[in-house]
């Protein structure tokens, strides 16, 4: 617990879909178990083909691989409780465990916001200043950057975490949502002005997490479209082939915001959604890319695409094979 502060909670309540009738819990929690079944096979099927084809190991599909660990953890911080809370009508988490989660949840969010700008980065470099790409460009640039992008971020994410708990917890412990996050923590705090001051601070985090990449995305792709029209390709198959290189990014990275923007403009604009439909909003952006990002790796990246089905063939082959006539 924190000292020098006025916390009495030891733990907090997850109510989930307040709107939704128990005799539904059964059925939440298995899509929630398959959901969990697809973003664990599938992350771990594509950091797993990376690794064992070597043809793969190119800086843009370590940048993959990245992604997919950041989904895999993502999912797993957040999953298995939800799960338990529907299947076992396990409501209780405890106080440190909450925070703990809040913690991974916002860190692996800011995470997979930095990764989407490096994987534009690579694609902003391989169209627009090709000559430059192998230079600029290394498996070890790429190495070097992820893994600092990773430290700085649970670093600096150790700072909202402390001054989350610098407020004192004295009331309510029913947590309005599926998972901890910081909002429906901070408004369980006591005092109007400490809460306010905490969550000002910790959107101005979040802003510049989601906006500053977002902002060079947007610039990236719309110079890729410039160069890719104008100055690569005369022909309708070379702005096509030029194009298609980052159809896998554009899927992802959409993805990931256009909901969240969806969310933050509808907020800023004043409209008030139900909780049952805030709580989906936020599951949809933050669950359902981690669910479909392998398989837009799988079919519209056509390297990974045409290696997975050379595999799938010689596996057909080697099954007829063996097979007695």
């Amino acid at each position: 617990m924190i000292t020098g502060n006025t916390t009495t909670v030891t733990e907090f309540i997850i109510l989930g879909f307040p709107g939704l009738d128990p005799k539904y819990d059964g059925l939440v929690a298995a899509i929630l178990f398959v959901l969990y079944l697809v973003i664990v096979g599938g992350n771990l099927f594509i950091l797993v083909f990376v690794c064992c084809e070597r043809s793969l190991h190119k800086p843009t599909y370590f940048i993959f691989c990245h992604l997919a660990m950041n989904d895999l953890l993502f999912g797993t911080v957040t999953l298995p409780k939800m799960i338990s809370r529907y299947w076992l009508d396990d409501r209780i988490i405890s106080f440190s465990t909450c925070f703990t989660q809040m913690y991974f949840v916002h860190s692996l969010g800011a995470i997979h916001s930095i990764i989407l700008l490096i994987m534009a980065l690579d694609r902003f470099i391989a169209i627009c200043i090709p000559l430059r790409y192998p230079a600029l460009i290394t498996t070890k640039t790429v190495s070097i950057i992820c893994v600092f992008s990773w430290g700085l971020t649970f670093l600096r994410m150790s700072g909202v975490l402390a001054h989350a708990l610098t407020l004192s917890y004295c009331a309510s412990n029913v947590i309005m949502q599926c998972y901890c996050d910081h909002i429906s923590i901070t408004n369980l705090g006591c005092g109007q002005d400490e809460v306010k001051f905490v969550r000002s601070v910790a959107l101005g985090n979040a802003m510049f997490s989601l906006l500053l990449p977002l902002a060079f995305i947007i610039f990236s792709y719309i110079s890729i479209i410039i160069v890719a029209v104008l100055k690569l390709a005369r022909t309708r198959e070379g702005r096509y082939k030029a194009l298609s290189t980052c159809t896998p990014q554009i899927f992802i990275t959409c993805l990931y915001y256009l909901p969240r923007c969806f969310v933050y403009l509808a907020n800023f604009a004043g409209f008030s959604f139900s909780i049952d439909f805030r709580i989906s909003l936020v599951l949809l952006y933050s669950l359902c890319p981690a669910a479909v990002n392998p398989i837009i790796y799988c079919l519209k990246t056509k390297d990974i695409k045409d290696k997975v089905m050379k595999r799938l063939k010689k596996t057909q082959i080697a099954v007829s094979v063996k097979r007695p006539s």
